[in-house]
């Protein structure tokens, strides 16, 4: 087997694993909540602590792959995870849930940070789009099987939701072993550059506490104190962007973003993953809560999202690597959209039929957007900085993922009287009776936004630049695999 293809496979794996194991939670979450008698908070966080992780480590690995290696630190992200995976499968409440999924979603980010970076040094540019595609491909196969498995494991009464956690032990071990022993390093590590601790602390810290503000106060109310929590995480958010604008080493380059194609890729995929961020999660309370069904039921009505996007994303990303990533990306963006607001019309009486029709339409937007736009991206920059070019695209993905969950959770939280939401977030057990008019007004308002956010990424999508820049690239690569020097490319057409 070629390199190129053992490395498709071996990512494959890590994409597959950290998908399934999001999309099983989402769909075990209200037996989860149910079981271990849990609030709703901690059932937020959960999900949130996970993609919170994600988003505060992602910039700091992608640059340290960038310094030490990128293979030595995606390896050691499949021992994380498969650690992290064992001990949230003996969580005894959900104050440990929370915890151990912090060590996952450590091990996930080590994984994501480079994944990228990894393929694209692995295959030459004219097959980027189409391994990229077929990545994503098997990333969002892992959330096609996840919603199915997610209501079989929830629903075996010997081990129960546990099962979701421990079928990821022998699937990580085997992917280990084979990681360290195949995979090897074929970008040049910058050991000369050091890293960025306070813009690690500024980041971190500032989207931790805006994300506790956020959250603590829906549930109660928000006082002074929820409101000082989100403006000090704000006011370091800007401290790090003034920190990284001045830092010798920065954890995020903002030079890139002279460049328009990586610019407009960047910012329209922060803006798609706000978008579609939180769809999953608020779906599956709608099916569980006011609809009454079960985990797997809700797991199987969810699959079409998953197919469209698998039927979508290798033909989008051989698509792009023949004529460029703007047009695909942008109409992506534009069916998403109307998607979403077309959820924002259902009711508790909606047949299922009618449902299908924006389930498809955003599968396929969003498998037009992702292969293309990440493609975009990563041929945008030279290979020095593919690392940190990487960690960035998936910071802000997971930041744009983690918002949307944020935001999601208050216009529900606020709208909807506690005991209702927290009815409802544990499936409303035995078929309960709630007034669930309140909780439908909040999934409208939710799929408007949302709706809004996909519009808005059309902007930076069409406005990233057209083939011109990548040739640039592809021309860099072929100077720097020649062992010359090769300039900085810094704009678009």
């Amino acid at each position: 087997m070629e390199y190129k293809n053992i490395v498709l496979f071996n990512v494959t794996i890590g994409s597959f694993m950290a998908v399934f194991d999001s999309n099983v939670v989402v769909i075990s979450l209200p037996t989860i909540v149910n079981d271990l008698k849990t609030s709703t908070f901690d059932a937020l966080w959960v999900l949130m602590g996970y993609i919170l992780v994600l988003a505060v480590l992602l910039l700091a690995i992608g640059r340290l792959g960038d310094v030490y290696g990128r293979v030595r630190l995606y390896n050691l992200g499949f021992a994380v995870f498969t650690v992290g995976s064992l001990l949230c499968a003996v969580s005894l409440n959900g104050l440990m849930l929370v915890i151990f999924r912090l060590v996952q979603g450590a091990g996930a980010a080590l994984l994501f940070a480079n994944s990228a970076a990894i393929l694209t040094d692995a295959f030459p540019p004219n097959e980027r789009g189409k391994a990229i595609g077929t990545n994503q491909v098997a990333g969002t196969a892992g959330s096609v099987l996840g919603l199915i498995a997610g209501g079989i494991l929830t629903a075996t009464r010997l081990i129960g939701w546990r099962a979701i956690f421990l079928v990821n032990v022998p699937i990580g071990i085997f992917a280990t072993v084979w990681a360290y022993g195949q995979l090897h390093e074929l970008s040049s590590p910058l050991r000369g550059e050091k890293l960025d601790p306070i813009g690690n602390v500024t980041f971190a810290g500032g989207l931790t506490l805006f994300l506790l503000g956020l959250t603590l106060g829906a549930l109660a109310g928000f006082d002074i104190g929820d409101y000082g929590l989100m403006l000090v995480g704000l006011l370091l958010l800007v401290a790090f962007v003034l920190v990284e604008r001045r830092t010798t080493n920065p954890m995020m380059d903002i030079s890139l973003f002279k460049n328009r194609m990586f610019a407009g890729g960047i910012l329209s995929n922060f803006l798609a993953a706000l978008a579609r961020g939180a769809v999953s999660l608020v779906l599956v309370f709608y099916f569980q809560g006011p609809l009454h069904l079960d985990a797997l039921t809700a797991g199987v009505l969810l699959i079409p999202f998953s197919v469209a996007f698998v039927a979508l994303g290798p033909v989008s990303g051989y698509l792009s690597d023949r004529y460029g990533a703007r047009g695909l990306a942008t109409v992506g963006l534009v069916i998403s959209g109307i998607a979403f607001l077309w959820f924002a019309t259902i009711t508790v009486t909606t047949p299922y039929s009618q449902l299908l029709i924006p389930m498809v339409l955003a599968g396929i937007g969003s498998g037009m957007f992702v292969a293309p736009n990440i493609a975009s991206i990563m041929n945008s920059v030279p290979p020095t900085r593919r690392g940190i070019a990487s960690g960035m695209s998936s910071t802000l993905v997971s930041a744009g993922v983690l918002l949307s969950l944020g935001v999601s959770f208050a216009i529900m939280a606020t709208g909807v009287p506690l005991p209702v939401l927290q009815s409802i977030f544990a499936g409303l057990p035995g078929g309960q009776a709630v007034d669930v008019g309140p909780f439908m007004n909040a999934i409208h308002e939710i799929f408007i936004i949302m709706g809004i956010a996909s519009f808005a990424a059309v902007l930076p999508s069409s406005l990233r630049g057209g083939r011109f820049v990548e040739t640039r690239v592809q021309a860099q690569d072929k100077l720097i695999s020649s062992g010359r020097d090769a300039p900085v490319i810094s704009g678009g057409e």
